[in-house]
């Protein structure tokens, strides 16, 4: 005797779909599709094909929502802003890094 193959859908635990994310962001379920499209937030295809997301992602929003009103800039020039701070960062800790293991002194 031969099964048919199940089909199952992924299932995120921990995850938000869409409208659970837009009330945590406060933000408008198209906005939010339109951080994805830009590259700002990660989700994942939840249950129907729907957008799912991370927890971590709501902190990733806010930080975009500061950045957005702190600096005037659109959207999608925010993605070159959070990219420079992110790379400010990593070189900042490279540093310490380094200037721990070498014991040279600090810049700052």
């Amino acid at each position: 005797m031969t099964y048919p193959l199940a089909r199952f859908a992924r299932v995120h635990v921990g995850h938000l779909d869409l409208e659970s994310f837009s009330r945590a962001t406060g933000l408008h379920p198209e906005l939010v599709r339109r951080l994805v499209a830009l590259g700002l937030i990660d989700a994942c295809t939840g249950l129907p094909g729907g957008l799912c997301f991370p927890p971590a992602q709501v902190a990733a929003v806010g930080r975009l929502q500061r950045l957005h009103a702190g600096l005037a800039v659109n959207y999608a020039a925010l993605g070159l802003v959070a990219d420079l701070l992110d790379r400010i960062a990593e070189l900042e800790s490279a540093l310490r890094t380094r200037t721990r293991w070498t014991g040279d002194r600090s810049w700052t």
